[in-house]
């Protein structure tokens, strides 16, 4: 597997990310894959995620998405879950990540594919995480046309009563989605899920909404309290066939 830290320049600054791919070798361009990082930001066991997601032959590129907040001190993410102080301080960072300034970042990476002979990036799948899941969603109502696969994965805040809600965009969703959702999930406000599937349902949208039952927030993250072994499999699993589905 092949993997860079790059720079791409955006509209509100300068986003570390990383990319992953499989040999160039093989002749051919890869679809791609922007990777829609939670609120414990980029650390090595995402990245590791983002890497094996890579050898199903897809081209993923991960932001940070807390790149406005930098300089920022890095975390001790074997603590960071039971540390209230620092859990803090990933807050402060949460909410300088906004729905539009992340598809601002989103035009940037767009242009970034389109320079690289190594990626087919025409049509893009999104894939989030917790606070990356309705950035997920959102990119797919906002650029149908670019955007043509998207999953949350248990993300939060896909139907509230703000004026940018995920939700809210459903009838121009037209790329299929795909929503995992925790069975227990302290992040999902009552009748979230509830609400996210009857837009969608009433949208016409091609989506397929699976709860995964007896697990909890962060199931699909390794390293979470909440990580489930059997659950990131079958996770991967559906992201995977959707993205082969309607990528390339």
């Amino acid at each position: 597997m092949n993997g860079a830290r790059i720079q791409i320049e955006a509209a509100d600054g300068t986003i570390p990310c990383r990319t992953y791919h499989p040999p160039i070798g093989e002749a051919r361009a890869w679809p791609a894959v922007v990777y829609l990082m939670d609120g414990m930001g980029i650390r090595p066991t995402l990245l590791g995620a983002a890497e094996k997601l890579a050898g199903e032959g897809f081209y993923v590129l991960v932001p940070d998405l807390y790149y406005r907040g930098r300089p920022y001190a890095p975390f001790d993410h074997s603590t960071l879950q039971d540390d209230p102080v620092e859990q803090q301080r990933v807050m402060g960072l949460v909410k300088l990540v906004t729905n539009d300034g992340v598809m601002r970042d989103l035009r940037a990476f767009f242009d970034f594919f389109d320079r690289q002979a190594e990626v087919q990036g025409s049509r893009v799948g999104c894939v989030g995480y917790c606070m990356g899941g309705p950035l997920a969603l959102y990119a797919a109502g906002t650029f149908p046309e670019r955007v043509t696969a998207a999953a949350s994965i248990h993300g939060a805040n896909l139907a509230t009563d703000r004026p940018d809600s995920p939700h809210l965009l459903a009838e121009k969703m037209t790329g299929e989605l795909y929503l995992g959702v925790a069975e227990h999930d302290p992040y999902i406000i009552p009748g979230e899920t509830e609400r996210i599937d009857a837009a969608l349902r009433e949208a016409g949208a091609s989506y397929r909404l699976e709860r995964y039952p007896g697990c909890h927030h962060g199931f699909a993250l390794p390293g979470a309290h909440g990580y489930d072994t059997k659950a990131d499999g079958l996770h991967r699993q559906r992201i995977v066939d959707l993205f082969r589905r309607n990528l390339g």
